[in-house]
């Protein structure tokens, strides 16, 4: 902290140093440079140049982290959802994505069109957050205990697309907040 002090100046708090280094770890300059250390290691945290580097990226992380953390306040995005029959908002199967990747097949009778190609740089570990939804809300079984997983809400029948629209909502902004990020010089 007190090396963080120095640089950046007398006021930082503990929570200013975490909302650094999670902006950082979001850098794409920083992801590129230790790519082969991040596989294998604990990242390396290089502190930053002076005052100015350091509020930047720590600013940009409180702004990411709030919108991860807060991922289920965020707006929808809109999505071109199909009129005129009925709709069944219940997901069954597993949902999929068209070849282009522009659409999600939710169940046979909805299919959420207009998905912004962006979203899928937002990744998490090798697959992007919109792709993590698609494969994890679906109804499964446990084969060894019986146990059904059933992600519908019986109070909220179309929470799963709802949820879509904000995961990809929180990736636009994600990519929007990380293309500002630069990592700083080493002193």
């Amino acid at each position: 902290m007190e090396e963080f002090r120095k640089i950046a100046g007398l006021d930082v708090t503990k929570w200013d140093i975490f909302y650094y280094v999670y902006g950082l770890l979001h850098c794409q300059d920083y992801r590129d440079k230790y790519a082969a250390n991040l596989r294998r290691e604990l990242p390396r945290i290089p502190f930053p140049a002076n005052r100015d580097d350091f509020r930047n990226i720590s600013d940009a992380g409180k702004k990411l982290a709030q919108l991860h953390v807060r991922y289920e306040e965020q707006p929808e995005y809109e999505l071109d959802e199909p009129v005129g029959k009925p709709l069944d908002w219940y997901v069954t199967n597993k949902m999929r994505l068209s070849k282009d990747k522009t659409e999600i097949i939710y169940n046979e009778s909805l299919t959420l069109s207009a998905i912004p190609p962006e979203v899928f740089n937002y990744r998490l570990g090798n697959r992007s957050a919109l792709e993590w939804i698609i494969d994890r809300y679906q109804v499964t079984t446990d084969k060894r205990s019986g146990i059904k997983n059933d992600p519908n809400r019986k109070d909220d029948l179309q929470y799963i697309v709802k949820l879509i629209g904000k995961i990809i909502t929180v990736s636009l902004e994600t990519m929007k907040i990380v293309a500002g990020l630069r990592m700083p010089q080493h002193q």
